[in-house]
């Protein structure tokens, strides 16, 4: 398999080209992990009926997910993701190609869920289908029925931070926290639909907004160089511990997948994100 070598870590990319010559590989699963905000207004599902990858399965970051926690898509517990990851056809030996039809928006979250559940053979596909239908390759209708497979999985909290956590990191200043939102979700501006969470940031937080992480065009990732420079800028040091946040957790992975290309590849997420600090009442939060 070829990567595009980073810094210091193999790339979590394959390009398009790369996956259209390989896409016959044995022990290989590809899965569509589309997910759209509610204010998108459009339906993820649907769209992977209609149009996929060949052979793509689906992977819904809503339903593999804890049911018991309030929060939106949090993460499951090991033994549910073992179940879902099996009933799409994955084994602990496969290689598993991710894509989506929303800038990394949950392709990424997938991606990290994989690497949190003990899967280290999980790419992104550079571009996802926008990129793919760009270049004119094949697609296809309808929905897949793979053969289940056994899946263990190895919870690694490294890779996940919550609440107590995240409060104990406001007092000692240790570790640096990414916020993925919109400048204005992020400053507190953009108006809340859910009464019972306040707008703001978390103290010390800085913003990266996931949406400037790749080209317009293509949807790929930028380039290292350029994403450096946007983490320079920001005033981000990637030799210091970080830890990526957003909305819900999802578009904080598009940031955990950013740093890794840069080398930071053991940053942990924050799941419950703004969704559950914005609730906390006894979370400080920032506005402007």
């Amino acid at each position: 398999m070829h990567y595009m070598q980073t810094e210091s870590s193999e790339s979590a990319l394959v390009s398009c080209e790369w996956l259209q010559r390989h896409l016959d590989s044995e022990n290989q699963v590809v899965l569509d992990a589309t997910f759209f905000l509610p204010r998108q207004q459009r339906d993820a599902q649907a769209e992977y009926r209609q149009c996929h990858l060949p052979g793509a399965g689906f992977f819904d970051i809503d339903q593999i997910a804890d049911p018991a926690n309030p929060l939106p898509h949090s993460l499951p517990r090991a033994g549910q993701f073992a179940a879902a990851a099996g009933k799409l056809g994955i084994g602990n030996a496969a290689r598993v190609i991710l894509y989506d039809n929303n800038h990394f928006f949950a392709a990424a979250r997938a991606w990290w869920m994989f690497r949190v559940f003990g899967h280290d053979q999980v790419w992104i596909l550079d571009g996802g289908l926008k990129r793919w239908l760009q270049l004119s390759f094949s697609v296809q209708a309808g929905e897949s029925a793979p053969e289940e497979k056994r899946f263990r999985a190895q919870y690694r909290p490294a890779l996940v931070f919550d609440l107590p956590q995240m409060q104990r990191i406001l007092l000692s200043g240790d570790r640096q926290v990414l916020d993925a939102r919109s400048p204005d979700s992020f400053l507190g501006r953009r108006p809340l639909a859910d009464p019972g969470l306040e707008p703001g940031h978390i103290p010390g937080s800085i913003n990266i907004p996931y949406a400037g992480l790749t080209d317009g065009e293509r949807d790929t990732l930028l380039p290292r160089q350029r994403l450096r420079a946007m983490f320079d800028a920001a005033g981000v040091d990637l030799t210091r511990p970080l830890v990526t946040s957003c909305g819900s957790g999802v578009s904080a992975a598009v940031l955990s997948l950013a740093i890794h290309e840069l080398g930071v590849t053991d940053a942990p997420l924050y799941d419950g994100s703004w969704a559950e600090w914005g609730r906390a009442p006894d979370t400080p939060k920032v506005r402007g």
